[in-house]
């Protein structure tokens, strides 16, 4: 389009200049795109590395418990746990982790001889 023509639709020179200059929409959304998943990737990084450095996460949690009563002289160590499921889960000595109902009698002996066994390692 030449000047003359431009002049005769009323167009200036200036308006001629950033027209050429001015994107197509599809690479401005193009572009926007990008920065968008850009900006999310960054901050996926910082939830994910947040949340494992700020949450101490448990690796290992009960969800089927075993019914047979276990050698208590084999336990070394529990944990309690509350959810999903109330349970005990003992660790022994080869560090298998094995969980149990809390309400079994044995277990509440098991827990008894593996903190003696704590407070006189402890003196």
């Amino acid at each position: 389009m030449t000047i003359y023509k431009l002049c005769q639709r009323g167009l200036t020179i200036a308006t001629f200049f950033s027209a050429l200059t001015k994107k197509p929409p599809a690479m401005k959304l193009h572009a926007a795109a990008l920065l968008v998943t850009f900006l999310l990737g960054i901050f996926l990084v910082q939830m994910v590395e947040g949340s494992v450095g700020s949450q101490s996460m448990r690796k290992v949690s009960c969800v089927n418990l075993t019914t047979r009563q276990l050698n208590i002289r084999n336990l070394i160590s529990y944990e309690k746990q509350q959810l999903p499921v109330d349970a005990v889960m003992f660790i022994n000595r080869k560090g298998i982790k094995i969980c149990v109902s809390p309400h079994q009698k044995w277990v509440q002996t098991a827990i008894k001889k593996i903190d003696q066994r704590r407070t006189t390692q402890g003196k």
